[in-house]
């Protein structure tokens, strides 16, 4: 049940969400958060629909909320904070989606889910992941300078590895990688990402027929032999997890090979102590902030920061403004890979922080110390204003990002 804001005496008039980047600034948080954080880390704000609830950017405050039980994640209970978006109450998250749930029903999934994203089981993909990004490089080489980048290698990488964790035919990505790009832009209309999700369910749905018939040895293999899920939620789970493992790795391979061309002697000193690559990727994840916002609802009265959030108020999260929240993460607008980025929250924190974060560590450590190790001349084919930045999406980074270097 919805409730309606109430009056907070002595607050300052309620902000609206900033959106608009910085030109020439594809890498930096929208302009306006940073003032926003410095005079204070929670202030009112106003959603596109009239609802007045808040809006955190300050690191400790995004994160106090984020590791706190009194603010649900459940759809139906938020307020959308971008412009354009449905109006009236969202739907509630479909099955399968941990995004949008509450213990216990999220305690259940993630229980179940967590044997299978272990540190070691990632580490022995590893070798996996090397030997997929050396056939990628070398299809690069051969595509020749000019080529997307993103088309030719931070998109299959990611998702052949989902897809073979999963258990998923990646001869089958055209069918899926379309309905996983609707889902994830801001800009669709409601009918559009229906579409794109029953899409996804009609596919997965076929695949969770065959394992239950015959299981195989991977994660949806081994779901459907050893666990209690329903067909329904094995469908909604894989669908979840395919969407998930499929765009934010991928926006973090381009947008994070764009920032280290954007910062050469970055990009060099990847270059010449490749072991510096566990310690780079945490620094990009904070710097670059991909996966920007979240919002959360508050299920009773919560006092903090000196601020009374009722129950049901939305508050917006700005994982983007608290990465760069200069108390935390001291010049925090300098892209430093020797910078200890622990407690970065670019895989989010809490009982919702990212499942598959230590694949995408593997695939983001493995990908791009190799990526410049082969093309040590590795730039921009086109001006760096002319790269399309995803700022219709829900995920950050670019459309494409046409890349050249030197031939031998």
């Amino acid at each position: 049940m919805r409730h309606e804001p109430s009056h907070h005496p002595g607050t300052a008039e309620p902000v609206t969400l900033p959106v608009q980047r910085s030109a020439g600034c594809p890498f930096d948080p929208p302009a306006g958060l940073a003032a926003l954080r410095e005079a204070e880390p929670l202030t009112r704000m106003t959603y596109p629909d009239g609802h007045v609830g808040w809006l955190a950017t300050g690191h400790a405050t995004v994160r106090s909320i984020m590791g706190d039980s009194r603010f649900s994640s459940r759809y139906e209970l938020m307020h959308f904070p971008f412009p354009g978006g449905p109006e009236g109450p969202l739907p509630p998250a479909p099955v399968g989606d941990m995004t949008g749930m509450d213990a216990p029903e999220h305690t259940r999934f993630r229980r179940l889910l967590m044997g299978k994203f272990t540190v070691r089981r990632m580490r022995r993909l590893t070798e996996r992941a090397e030997e997929i990004t050396a056939e990628h490089l070398d299809a690069l080489e051969r595509r020749g300078p000019g080529t997307d980048l993103v088309d030719a290698f931070a998109r299959p990488l990611p998702a052949l590895m989902i897809c073979e964790l999963l258990g998923v035919p990646y001869a089958d990505r055209e069918r899926f990688q379309g309905h996983a790009h609707t889902m994830m832009s801001l800009e669709a209309a409601p009918e559009e990402r229906h579409a794109a999700m029953t899409g996804l369910q009609e596919y997965m749905a076929e695949l969770v027929a065959a394992q239950r018939a015959e299981p195989s040895d991977d994660v949806l293999g081994d779901l459907a032999r050893d666990s209690d899920l329903t067909d329904e939620e094995l469908v909604g789970i894989g669908v979840f997890l395919l969407a998930a493992g499929l765009d934010t790795t991928a926006n973090m391979i381009a947008h994070g090979t764009f920032a280290l061309l954007g910062h050469p002697s970055q990009a060099e000193a990847l270059r010449k102590d490749p072991a510096l690559a566990p310690q780079a990727v945490e620094e990009l994840m904070r710097y670059l902030t991909v996966a920007h916002t979240t919002v959360k609802s508050a299920l009773e009265d919560v006092e903090l920061d000196g601020r009374l959030i009722r129950a049901g108020e939305s508050v917006t999260l700005s994982l983007e403004a608290a990465n760069r929240d200069p108390e935390r993460f001291p010049d925090p607008d300098t892209l430093d890979l020797r910078r200890t980025a622990t407690g970065h929250l670019g895989f989010g924190h809490g009982m919702h922080q990212c499942l598959g974060q230590q694949l995408a560590r593997v695939e983001l450590t493995v990908a791009l110390p190799a990526l410049f190790a082969r093309f040590p001349t590795l730039r921009l084919a086109v001006p760096a204003e002319d790269v399309p930045l995803r700022t219709d999406m829900s995920i950050y980074g670019v459309h494409r990002l046409p890349v050249t270097w030197d031939e031998a």
